[in-house]
């Protein structure tokens, strides 16, 4: 059996799991906050934004679930202690190992290529020859330029027949679920159900975007079968492969660091618009100092002092993941504690004039104590600006990482990211003929995370802001009655 290991951030993530269940069950108890998200649900952008969510979610969950393999015992040593692997493995690994997308190759590879991106010198019936190497992993058992072009036919003919078949399996399952619904006997009328847009959540969207993700991801799986599908990078290894092991940094960094702000921001911001006087002062010089120093250059600072602390440290990681994940970790802490001051302006200024409303003039007049006023009755009004700053953070943060990475104070090097695979493509875009299909990789998938964050972080913003929701909430009913 291999050994499970909880490193830092996996431990994060299932706290975050158990409180997104928490806040669920809350969701069902209040009807205030159940008809915030309906509204959400019935925003046909923001359930298709959150489908690609979801499935970037669904490969960071599996991305944290950590193991150490068991080392088969040599021979006459069956009954010695068990011996586990230095390298830690993911779910995912698993996953993309059994998609082939694990094979790595000795350097540059161009997408759906048979031969190496630069010749070497290689020997051939005795005499050396300087040609494109063929791939260890791609277009095995392919000859000629005809049977390639033949044979990536017949993948893409499978990858458009499995995909149609997933968008039919999807339409069957939505009739089947309008049936129960809408209590029809009809398939047909089932099938009007939810194309229509007759209940709560506007399925056509849904199944739309459901569907051509399906068609990419089983095309890319198709297609891996006998290629890199967008080529390999310096080292050989895919470019699918590091893009979707990137998602779970991303993910990390986007939430918990979010997360880390969120503390020293709703402390000192309700603090400071209640209080007033030289609390208010003392928290306004706090984060005005804090934010007249570049960001860059304190994070860098801070970066810095924790990998020597790492660097003098070893013994304290038992394999690279962990050394890895404690960096980024620690860096997510950095960037929170580093990055409150803007939330703490927006709640202080909401603390401020909230703090004159009769209902908390009241709950002085009986004595009741400032903490309790500023947590029970503060606090519950302001979570509409909180909830807005963590979805818009997230995305900022995702090409925050990028940027870090880039200048080389992100991430630990062992571990992907988008911004080392952006850093990568510095000197290959400068080659001749250029490699562009490492930025391409980066780009797209950031383009689909961040894309789709922003859009379901707008629907989220006409929910949850009062002055917006006035505005939007006709415009909803009269799609709906449409």
């Amino acid at each position: 059996m291999p050994e499970i290991i909880f490193l830092w951030t996996d431990t994060f993530v299932l706290c975050l799991v158990l409180a997104v269940l928490v806040y669920i069950i809350r969701v069902k108890r209040s009807p205030s906050l159940r008809s915030a998200w309906a509204s959400v649900a019935r925003t046909p952008s923001a359930m298709c934004a959150a489908v690609i969510l979801l499935f970037f979610l669904l490969v960071g969950l599996l991305d944290s679930v950590h193991y150490r393999p068991l080392i088969a015992p040599a021979p006459g040593q069956e009954h010695s202690t068990r011996q586990y692997s230095p390298i830690a493995r993911s779910v995912l690994d698993d996953v993309l190992d059994w998609a082939n997308m694990a094979a790595v190759e000795k350097t540059y590879s161009a997408p759906l290529s048979r031969y190496q991106f630069s010749k070497e010198s290689m020997l051939v019936d005795g005499q050396a020859v300087r040609d494109f190497p063929r791939l260890k992993a791609a277009g095995v058992g392919i000859d000629t330029h005809a049977q390639h072009q033949q044979d990536l036919w017949r993948l893409a003919s499978w990858s458009i027949c499995w995909g149609l078949l997933w968008s039919i399996f999807l339409a069957v399952l939505l009739s089947l679920w309008g049936r129960t619904r809408a209590g029809v006997n009809s398939w047909r009328n089932a099938l009007l159900f939810w194309w229509q847009g007759q209940g709560l959540v506007p399925w056509r969207g849904v199944w739309v975007t459901t569907g051509i993700l399906g068609f990419v991801l089983i095309g890319i799986v198709v297609f891996s079968s006998n290629y890199h599908v967008l080529g390999t990078d310096r080292t050989g290894n895919d470019i699918v492969w590091q893009a979707l092991k990137s998602v779970r940094t991303a993910l990390v960094i986007g939430t918990l660091t979010t997360f880390a702000m969120l503390p020293p921001a709703l402390i000192f911001g309700l603090a400071a618009g209640y209080f007033r006087g030289w609390v208010d002062d003392l928290i306004q010089y706090l984060y005005t100092t804090l934010t007249s120093i570049p960001g860059v250059l304190l994070i860098a600072a801070c970066v810095l002092m924790m990998q020597v602390y790492i660097d003098t440290h070893a013994e304290l990681f038992t394999t690279v993941a962990a050394r890895a994940d404690l960096r980024l970790f620690l860096l997510c802490l950095i960037l929170g504690l580093t990055g409150w001051s803007g939330l703490c302006r927006l709640l202080r200024a909401e603390a401020m004039k909230l703090r004159e409303l009769d209902y908390v003039q009241v709950a002085k007049a009986f004595g009741v104590g400032h903490t309790r006023i500023m947590f029970k009755h503060l606090l519950p009004n302001v979570m509409h600006i909180v909830l807005i700053t963590i979805v818009l953070e997230f995305s900022g943060l995702v090409l925050y990482e990028a940027v870090l990475s880039y200048l080389g104070i992100g991430v630990d090097p062992s571990m992907p990211s988008f911004g080392r695979m952006i850093d990568a493509s510095r000197t290959e875009l400068a080659r001749d003929p250029m490699i562009w299909w490492g930025l391409t990789g980066a780009f797209m998938t950031m383009l689909a995370l961040v894309l789709s964050a922003n859009i379901f972080a707008d629907a989220v913003q006409t929910a949850f802001d009062p002055r917006t929701r006035r505005l939007a909430l006709p415009r909803l009913r009269a799609r709906s009655q449409a």
